[in-house]
Protein backbone atom coordinates (compact mmCIF):
# COMPACT_ATOMS: atom_id res chain seq x y z
CA UNK A 1 0.00 0.00 0.00
CA UNK A 2 2.81 2.41 0.90
CA UNK A 3 4.50 1.68 -2.42
CA UNK A 4 1.24 2.37 -4.26
CA UNK A 5 0.84 5.70 -2.48
CA UNK A 6 4.39 6.67 -3.42
CA UNK A 7 3.65 5.91 -7.07
CA UNK A 8 0.52 8.06 -7.00
CA UNK A 9 2.48 10.84 -5.36
CA UNK A 10 4.92 10.69 -8.25
CA UNK A 11 2.07 10.72 -10.74
CA UNK A 12 0.60 13.78 -9.03
CA UNK A 13 3.79 15.63 -9.99
CA UNK A 14 2.67 15.32 -13.62
CA UNK A 15 -0.43 17.36 -12.85
CA UNK A 16 1.45 20.55 -13.65
CA UNK A 17 1.94 19.30 -17.22
CA UNK A 18 -1.78 19.54 -17.83
CA UNK A 19 -2.07 23.26 -17.26
CA UNK A 20 -5.41 24.97 -17.61
CA UNK A 21 -6.24 23.34 -20.91
CA UNK A 22 -6.43 19.76 -19.68
CA UNK A 23 -7.41 17.32 -22.40
CA UNK A 24 -7.71 13.56 -22.74
CA UNK A 25 -4.86 13.68 -25.24
CA UNK A 26 -2.53 15.26 -22.69
CA UNK A 27 -3.58 12.78 -20.03
CA UNK A 28 -2.93 9.93 -22.46
CA UNK A 29 0.53 11.39 -23.23
CA UNK A 30 1.37 11.36 -19.51
CA UNK A 31 0.08 7.83 -18.96
CA UNK A 32 1.79 6.56 -22.12
CA UNK A 33 5.11 7.89 -20.87
CA UNK A 34 4.57 6.42 -17.42
CA UNK A 35 3.66 3.03 -18.87
CA UNK A 36 6.74 3.12 -21.11
CA UNK A 37 8.91 3.91 -18.08
CA UNK A 38 7.53 0.91 -16.18
CA UNK A 39 5.68 3.09 -13.68
CA UNK A 40 2.61 0.94 -14.38
CA UNK A 41 3.94 -2.56 -15.21
CA UNK A 42 2.08 -4.99 -17.49
CA UNK A 43 -0.96 -6.45 -15.74
CA UNK A 44 -1.49 -3.44 -13.46
CA UNK A 45 -5.08 -2.41 -12.88
CA UNK A 46 -5.50 1.35 -13.34
CA UNK A 47 -7.75 2.95 -10.74
CA UNK A 48 -9.91 5.77 -12.10
CA UNK A 49 -10.30 7.36 -8.68
CA UNK A 50 -6.61 7.25 -7.76
CA UNK A 51 -5.22 8.37 -11.12
CA UNK A 52 -7.95 10.95 -11.68
CA UNK A 53 -7.29 12.37 -8.23
CA UNK A 54 -3.53 12.44 -8.73
CA UNK A 55 -3.83 14.28 -12.04
CA UNK A 56 -6.82 16.40 -11.03
CA UNK A 57 -8.94 15.42 -14.03
CA UNK A 58 -12.55 14.35 -14.38
CA UNK A 59 -13.63 10.74 -14.68
CA UNK A 60 -14.86 11.38 -18.23
CA UNK A 61 -11.51 12.86 -19.29
CA UNK A 62 -9.64 9.93 -17.79
CA UNK A 63 -11.93 7.41 -19.45
CA UNK A 64 -11.33 9.05 -22.81
CA UNK A 65 -7.57 8.86 -22.19
CA UNK A 66 -7.97 5.17 -21.33
CA UNK A 67 -9.90 4.69 -24.56
CA UNK A 68 -7.12 6.31 -26.60
CA UNK A 69 -4.47 4.12 -25.00
CA UNK A 70 -6.64 1.02 -25.48
CA UNK A 71 -6.76 1.89 -29.17
CA UNK A 72 -2.95 2.04 -29.10
CA UNK A 73 -2.91 -1.46 -27.55
CA UNK A 74 -1.26 -0.28 -24.36
CA UNK A 75 -4.33 -0.89 -22.20
CA UNK A 76 -7.09 -3.47 -22.20
CA UNK A 77 -10.59 -3.22 -20.75
CA UNK A 78 -11.84 -6.32 -18.96
CA UNK A 79 -15.59 -6.48 -18.44
CA UNK A 80 -16.63 -5.97 -14.81
CA UNK A 81 -12.96 -5.79 -13.76
CA UNK A 82 -11.62 -2.51 -15.08
CA UNK A 83 -8.76 -1.26 -17.21
CA UNK A 84 -5.35 -2.96 -17.15
CA UNK A 85 -1.94 -2.42 -18.71
CA UNK A 86 -1.64 -5.04 -21.44
CA UNK A 87 0.47 -8.15 -21.06
CA UNK A 88 1.88 -8.93 -24.49
CA UNK A 89 1.89 -12.34 -26.10
CA UNK A 90 4.63 -13.81 -28.27
CA UNK A 91 2.42 -13.04 -31.27
CA UNK A 92 2.22 -9.39 -30.18
CA UNK A 93 6.01 -9.19 -29.97
CA UNK A 94 6.40 -10.71 -33.44
CA UNK A 95 3.91 -8.24 -34.88
CA UNK A 96 5.71 -5.30 -33.25
CA UNK A 97 8.97 -6.36 -34.87
CA UNK A 98 7.27 -6.90 -38.21
CA UNK A 99 6.15 -3.26 -38.07
CA UNK A 100 9.60 -2.12 -36.95
CA UNK A 101 11.30 -3.86 -39.88
CA UNK A 102 8.85 -2.36 -42.37
CA UNK A 103 9.25 1.18 -41.05
CA UNK A 104 12.83 1.44 -39.75
CA UNK A 105 14.47 -0.27 -42.69
CA UNK A 106 12.39 1.78 -45.14
CA UNK A 107 13.48 5.00 -43.41
CA UNK A 108 17.17 4.12 -43.69
CA UNK A 109 16.71 2.95 -47.28
CA UNK A 110 15.10 6.26 -48.23
CA UNK A 111 17.60 8.62 -46.59
CA UNK A 112 18.81 10.05 -49.87
CA UNK A 113 22.23 11.56 -50.31
CA UNK A 114 24.65 11.97 -47.37
CA UNK A 115 25.58 13.61 -45.13
CA UNK A 116 22.72 12.74 -42.81
CA UNK A 117 21.59 14.74 -39.76
CA UNK A 118 22.82 12.32 -37.11
CA UNK A 119 23.11 14.54 -34.03
CA UNK A 120 20.17 13.02 -32.15
CA UNK A 121 21.16 9.48 -33.18
CA UNK A 122 24.67 10.13 -31.87
CA UNK A 123 23.23 11.43 -28.60
CA UNK A 124 21.22 8.24 -28.13
CA UNK A 125 24.32 6.09 -28.68
CA UNK A 126 26.27 8.14 -26.13
CA UNK A 127 23.42 7.94 -23.63
CA UNK A 128 23.44 4.15 -23.91
CA UNK A 129 27.17 3.92 -23.33
CA UNK A 130 26.95 6.17 -20.26
CA UNK A 131 24.08 4.13 -18.85
CA UNK A 132 26.04 0.89 -19.36
CA UNK A 133 29.08 2.39 -17.63
CA UNK A 134 26.87 3.05 -14.63
CA UNK A 135 25.29 -0.43 -14.88
CA UNK A 136 21.92 1.24 -15.43
CA UNK A 137 20.37 -1.42 -17.66
CA UNK A 138 16.95 0.19 -17.66
CA UNK A 139 18.72 3.31 -18.90
CA UNK A 140 20.40 1.25 -21.62
CA UNK A 141 16.98 -0.04 -22.68
CA UNK A 142 15.65 3.51 -22.85
CA UNK A 143 18.67 4.71 -24.84
CA UNK A 144 18.30 1.82 -27.29
CA UNK A 145 14.69 2.77 -27.94
CA UNK A 146 15.70 6.41 -28.33
CA UNK A 147 18.29 5.30 -30.88
CA UNK A 148 15.61 3.66 -33.00
CA UNK A 149 13.19 6.53 -32.48
CA UNK A 150 15.81 8.98 -33.76
CA UNK A 151 16.53 6.74 -36.76
CA UNK A 152 12.85 6.93 -37.63
CA UNK A 153 12.89 10.71 -37.11
CA UNK A 154 15.43 10.98 -39.95
CA UNK A 155 12.48 10.52 -42.31
CA UNK A 156 11.17 13.93 -41.26
CA UNK A 157 7.60 12.59 -41.10
CA UNK A 158 5.36 13.56 -38.19
CA UNK A 159 2.94 10.75 -39.09
CA UNK A 160 5.69 8.13 -39.02
CA UNK A 161 6.98 9.51 -35.72
CA UNK A 162 3.49 9.26 -34.21
CA UNK A 163 2.99 5.71 -35.45
CA UNK A 164 6.29 4.54 -34.05
CA UNK A 165 5.82 6.35 -30.75
CA UNK A 166 2.99 3.93 -30.02
CA UNK A 167 4.95 0.95 -31.34
CA UNK A 168 7.95 1.75 -29.13
CA UNK A 169 5.71 2.29 -26.09
CA UNK A 170 4.15 -1.12 -26.72
CA UNK A 171 7.63 -2.62 -27.08
CA UNK A 172 8.49 -1.36 -23.61
CA UNK A 173 5.67 -3.54 -22.24
CA UNK A 174 7.65 -6.52 -23.51
CA UNK A 175 10.92 -5.29 -22.02
CA UNK A 176 9.36 -4.87 -18.57
CA UNK A 177 8.89 -8.64 -18.15
CA UNK A 178 12.56 -9.40 -18.86
CA UNK A 179 14.39 -10.79 -15.81
CA UNK A 180 17.91 -10.03 -17.11
CA UNK A 181 17.81 -6.66 -18.95
CA UNK A 182 21.60 -6.55 -19.22
CA UNK A 183 21.70 -9.74 -21.26
CA UNK A 184 18.93 -8.46 -23.51
CA UNK A 185 20.16 -4.90 -24.13
CA UNK A 186 23.94 -4.69 -23.65
CA UNK A 187 24.93 -6.52 -26.88
CA UNK A 188 23.13 -3.89 -28.96
CA UNK A 189 25.21 -0.97 -27.74
CA UNK A 190 28.04 -1.89 -30.09
CA UNK A 191 25.58 -2.61 -32.90
CA UNK A 192 24.05 0.84 -32.44
CA UNK A 193 27.54 2.31 -32.74
CA UNK A 194 28.26 0.31 -35.90
CA UNK A 195 25.05 1.48 -37.57
CA UNK A 196 25.85 5.07 -36.62
CA UNK A 197 29.40 4.80 -38.00
CA UNK A 198 28.08 3.34 -41.25
CA UNK A 199 25.59 6.19 -41.64
CA UNK A 200 28.30 8.74 -40.90
CA UNK A 201 30.27 7.20 -43.75
CA UNK A 202 27.24 7.67 -46.01
CA UNK A 203 26.70 3.93 -46.56
CA UNK A 204 22.92 3.76 -46.08
CA UNK A 205 22.50 0.42 -47.87
CA UNK A 206 24.99 -1.23 -45.52
CA UNK A 207 23.34 0.42 -42.53
CA UNK A 208 20.00 -1.02 -43.62
CA UNK A 209 21.48 -4.53 -43.76
CA UNK A 210 22.97 -4.11 -40.29
CA UNK A 211 19.64 -2.82 -38.98
CA UNK A 212 17.67 -5.71 -40.50
CA UNK A 213 20.00 -8.26 -38.88
CA UNK A 214 19.85 -6.32 -35.60
CA UNK A 215 16.05 -6.46 -35.51
CA UNK A 216 16.00 -10.15 -36.42
CA UNK A 217 18.37 -11.01 -33.57
CA UNK A 218 16.56 -8.74 -31.12
CA UNK A 219 13.25 -10.42 -31.93
CA UNK A 220 14.75 -13.89 -31.45
CA UNK A 221 16.14 -12.93 -28.05
CA UNK A 222 12.87 -11.42 -26.86
CA UNK A 223 10.77 -14.34 -28.11
CA UNK A 224 13.10 -16.71 -26.26
CA UNK A 225 12.45 -14.78 -23.04
CA UNK A 226 8.71 -14.85 -23.62
CA UNK A 227 8.69 -18.55 -24.47
CA UNK A 228 10.59 -19.33 -21.27
CA UNK A 229 8.23 -17.18 -19.22
CA UNK A 230 5.15 -18.85 -20.70
CA UNK A 231 6.65 -22.25 -19.89
CA UNK A 232 7.28 -21.22 -16.28
CA UNK A 233 3.73 -19.90 -15.88
CA UNK A 234 2.32 -23.03 -17.46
Amino acid sequence: MAEGMAELSGLAEDRALLGRTSTAERVSDILRSRIAEGYFPPGTRLSEDSIGGALGVSRNTLREAFRLLTHERLLVHQLNRGVFVRVLTVEDVEDIYRTRRLVECAVVRGLGEPPFALGAVTGAVEDGLRAAAGKDWKGVSTANIHFHRELVALAGSARTDELMRSVFAELRLAFHVVDDPRRLHEPYLERNRRILATLRAGRAAEAERLLAAYLEDSLAGLVEVYGRRVGEEG
